[in-house]
């Protein structure tokens, strides 16, 4: 297998680089992986992660639910109840940060399709950008909307989106450099970049510390906190506007921290519930965090 070595921090490069924890895939082949921390601006990451052509095998887990439309058990069930809640508040959010009831958007990373299916049903014209096929097409199949494949993502011109919507799909990306150099490109000046990613200084991770689901390593390559995310945007000409906490996230990463930590989901809901409420009025401690960012 071939991985990915960082000599030196991608935001801030510094070669600082501390391992802060041994982690171990607990949702399909039990190996273990390090999360490394620059110890100059503190941005963690997964270190020796397999590489774009390596990593598949380890998003074959029946836990990874963006890919699935199945409300088999009581984990799927509570992940699209929010799911389905949280469609419209993004909708919202979207019309809000960009002043716009219609325009054009691009999802990167849309799954089964569900949100770019609520926005069009809005009056927003909409692209997609989904990596694997299978669910490109699904997805394509089912709400009608042009998806396009990675590399086409590279190919879309200049200025030609008023939104740009990342749901938790940044922390997986290996060309981090690359995607946010074009969405830069791609957007227009006064669009909105909207991007949700976990949030590593939770009050869930506290609890959970290397249990905490969210990691997900291998497939979770980057780690982020406000403060991180500030600090890396930066440099690709985006700032940090506003932050929406994502509370209920901290429900079903909670229930699969649980079965990881005792074996059992359902006292991982309750804690879970109770972390929601504890992250709702404090964004910088909520299980994950949208972002929403604009042209400096």
């Amino acid at each position: 297998m071939d991985t990915i070595h960082h000599d030196k921090c991608i935001v801030c490069g510094s070669n600082d680089i501390q391992e802060k924890h041994s982690l171990k895939d607990h949702s399909h082949t039990g190996d273990h992986f390090t999360v490394s921390k620059c110890k100059n601006c503190g941005f963690h990451f997964t270190q020796n992660a397999p590489d774009s052509n390596s990593i598949g095998p380890y998003y074959k887990s029946e836990n990874y639910v963006s890919h699935s439309d199945t409300q088999k058990g009581l984990f799927f069930k509570v992940y699209h109840a929010v799911r389905d809640y949280m469609l419209k508040k993004k909708r919202n959010l979207v019309n809000s940060v960009t002043g716009l009831k219609t325009g054009k958007l691009l999802d990167i990373g849309t799954g089964t399709g569900y949100f770019p299916n609520i926005m069009i049903q809005s009056g927003w014209k909409v692209e997609g950008v989904e990596q694997d096929e299978e669910t490109r097409n699904y997805a394509a199949s089912k709400f009608n909307f042009t998806i396009h494949d990675t590399p086409a993502l590279y190919d879309l011109p200049k200025e030609s989106f008023d939104a740009i919507t990342m749901w938790h799909v940044l922390e997986h990306v290996h060309d981090l450099d690359g995607y946010l150099k074009k969405i830069y490109s791609i957007l227009k000046d006064k669009g909105a970049f909207v991007v949700a990613v976990p949030n590593h200084t939770s009050f869930d991770q506290e609890h959970y510390k290397e249990f905490w689901a969210a990691w997900d390593i291998p497939i979770h390559l980057w780690h982020f906190n406000p403060a991180t995310m500030s600090k890396l945007i930066e440099r690709y000409g985006f700032k940090v506007e506003k932050i929406v906490p994502m509370p209920f996230d901290a429900a079903y990463v909670s229930m699969l921290s649980e079965e990881y930590k005792t074996g059992s989901k359902l006292p991982g809901l309750l804690k879970g519930i109770r972390f929601a409420l504890k992250g709702k009025s404090k964004p910088e401690k909520c299980s994950s965090v949208i972002y929403v960012l604009k042209k400096v």
